[in-house]
């Protein structure tokens, strides 16, 4: 059985986000007091009593804007209250019944779902204050007392809230290993064209103006290559770029996002070429020890001949010398085109950067590799490498035990590398190496 949907809605800064991050104990979305930061649908799990759910935080809906980031942002509510089992209107107590709060609750009672009404900024405990029961007027019943920044009140919404929930039932299996897969890049590289196409709906707000994805959003796949959650991500600036806190927020979710993923389709524009900002955006991946794929967006805007796209190679093979395992693959998020090959390419990726290898496998090619280039030596002593094995998976993760790790040398550790590759495949993925001299760790 799916978790039941939760989505928090209401007019712009009225206490939303905050709410979530209550709710869901972190800061997965971006708390700001300017209106209209939260801009697209925001999943969180949450847990209350026996109960499992997910947690949607939307922008703020304006019924009577025309701004076209506005009205994107209203339809991102719309659809995060059509796909709700339950939703929770947030009003503002400092503020009272304002005319915005009235066309939300007529939209919402349209829906015909299930609305718990909360009135945040009720930061006194006691009596609520006398403003508190003109919300009443809004017709969705008992408006329930709530401090989203000291926590008052947020039990008693939520046991609200779970009283629209199905029983959870024993029987219910564990779904299969989703991949995540972070989507990540400079500022309007088409990340969000990606997802959206991928998706097949709206599901991120898409705009030209660079920067439109401040938080990064979950978007669960399911296909015939397995199950997906694409994080969207805000586009990384450089640091001389980056203007006010919201952005360095941004920055930060789109690192956190690196660490939840298994992949990361790291993206950057055909039209424009490699820079600088690729290389970071790469190096971020690479540090995490994530499974990589480069993306090579807008590939139907860029001139061919018979050679374009060997050259084009040729050239990122080089710019991204450093993170030389990762595949390249050049599509279209506007066409769509070579799509279905991204997802081959995701799965197989994954599964190269969770590949155990066996330590009797392992000694064969060391033994191999070492008879045909001999460890290097220093002042008369050589390198010895007794034997190794894998210690961990993504990233595969191997120990090497030796006589003298001073003597393991960077060059040394490159061939074994490339001689592991060469047997074992492990594309897309980093390697770690772990250095350990005979007896090291022993009293």
């Amino acid at each position: 059985m799916a978790k039941p949907v939760v989505a928090i809605v209401g007019r712009p800064n009225v206490g939303k986000s905050t709410l979530f991050n209550k709710l869901i104990g972190s800061r997965l979305s971006i708390v700001d007091d300017t209106p209209g930061v939260t801009r697209d649908r925001i999943y969180g799990d949450c847990e209350w009593l026996k109960y499992k759910f997910l947690l949607v935080d939307t922008g703020g809906i304006e019924p009577y804007s025309d701004d076209v980031i506005l009205s994107q942002m209203r339809n991102q509510a719309q659809i995060a209250i059509e796909t709700a089992d339950v939703i929770v209107l947030v009003c503002d107590l400092k503020c009272g019944v304002v005319a915005s709060d009235q066309e939300v609750a007529a939209m919402l009672l349209k829906s015909n779902k299930p609305i718990v009404l909360c009135v945040n900024k009720c930061d006194k405990i006691g009596a609520p204050d006398p403003d508190f029961y003109e919300f009443y007027n809004l017709g969705l019943g008992d408006p329930i007392a709530v401090s989203s920044i000291h926590g008052h009140g947020t039990g008693d919404l939520l046991d609200e809230v779970v009283k629209y929930f199905p029983e959870p039932s024993e029987d219910d299996e564990e779904d299969e290993e989703i991949v995540n897969v972070a989507v990540i890049g400079k500022p309007n590289v088409g990340k969000s064209s990606l997802v959206n196409k991928i998706c097949g709906e709206e599901r991120v707000i898409v705009s030209d103006i660079a920067g439109t994805t401040r938080d990064t959003t979950d978007t669960f796949i399911e296909n015939s290559y397995g199950k997906f959650n694409f994080i969207d991500t805000a586009g990384l600036r450089r640091k001389s770029r980056v203007n006010d806190d919201i952005e360095k927020y941004s920055i930060i979710r789109a690192r956190m996002a690196v660490e939840r993923a298994n992949v990361c389709v790291i993206m950057i524009d055909a039209t424009v070429g490699f820079t600088e900002q690729d290389s970071k955006v790469a190096g971020i991946a690479m540090e995490q020890g994530k499974a990589c794929i480069i993306a090579v967006n807008k590939w139907d805007a860029v001139e061919k001949d018979g050679n374009t796209m060997k050259e084009f190679t040729e050239k990122l093979s080089n710019d991204f010398s450093f993170i030389s395992y990762a595949p390249f693959l050049f599509i279209s998020a506007k066409t769509g085109q070579r799509i279905d090959k991204l997802f081959e390419l995701i799965v197989y990726v994954h599964s190269q950067n969770s590949m155990r290898i066996s330590t009797g496998r392992l000694n064969e090619v060391l033994a191999v590799a070492t008879a045909r280039v001999q460890p290097p030596t220093d002042k008369g002593r050589r390198l010895k490498i007794y034997y190794m094995t894998q210690a961990s998976t993504r990233p595969p993760t191997f120990v090497f035990f030796v006589n003298r790790a001073d003597l393991f040398h960077f060059s040394y550790q490159r061939y074994l590398e490339n001689q592991i590759r060469e047997i074992f495949g492990l594309d897309g993925t980093p390697i770690r190496f772990i250095i350990r001299e005979r007896g090291e760790g022993k009293k």
